[in-house]
């Protein structure tokens, strides 16, 4: 069962993201503020949860939360600033805009900057310890799947309708046969080394 908060008396925020590990699209990262005595019998961390009840668990948090944004990075600045630092952005975008200022932040994972003045804990695997980290983990990863959705259309050929950005065969195939856009992080050397060489030459030896 997970917890409901950290510190007792406190305001807690739970910030998490998702899409970090994408060849492709934006990182999305979201901060949630629960009702403290906030419970749902399918609320975990959001790759535990089948994907229809990620949908019904996002409408559920959107009405019960205190208050909840969403933000992202786009992978344009990914590669500017690097992934790491780009996930703690988008959750430091998402606490700008909650409406209700937290006294403390419940972060998944072991590494964060901090934010303003706020004391933050960060938690290996607290979407599966926290329901303001759950909560914020299924948030993120139904905002950041609606959006590659979008995304898709533009190019369907990537599949992101079933693999959402991340390095699927299919989606390393279609690298291969198309090269990549500019929704693709190029900081993250997924160019096959042979089209690598191939456009080498191409510079070399322009027709």
């Amino acid at each position: 069962m997970l917890k409901r908060f950290h510190t007792k008396h406190l305001l807690e925020a739970g910030c998490d993201e998702a899409g970090r590990g994408c060849y492709a699209g934006p990182v999305f990262a979201a901060a949630v503020m629960l009702p403290p005595d906030f419970r749902h019998p399918l609320l975990n961390d959001s790759k535990q949860v089948a994907p229809e009840d990620r949908e019904m668990l996002r409408v559920v948090i959107e009405k019960k939360a205190v208050c909840y944004a969403v933000a992202r990075i786009d992978s344009e600045e990914i590669d500017t600033i690097n992934i790491l630092k780009a996930s703690f952005k988008a959750m430091h975008l998402a606490l700008d805009q909650l409406s209700i200022r937290p006294q403390s932040l419940l972060i998944d994972g072991n590494r964060f900057t901090p934010y303003q003045d706020i004391p933050h804990h960060c938690i290996i695997q607290g979407d599966g310890l926290y329901t303001s980290i759950a909560a914020a983990s299924i948030l993120a990863k139904t905002y950041r799947d609606a959006y590659m959705l979008q995304l898709h259309e533009e190019f369907p050929h990537y599949q992101w309708n079933s693999n959402k950005g991340y390095g699927t065969l299919a989606h390393r195939r279609a690298i291969e046969t198309h090269g990549i856009c500019q929704y693709h992080r190029k900081s993250f050397n997924i160019i096959p080394k042979q089209m690598e060489l191939f456009r080498e030459e191409e510079v070399k030896q322009p027709l």
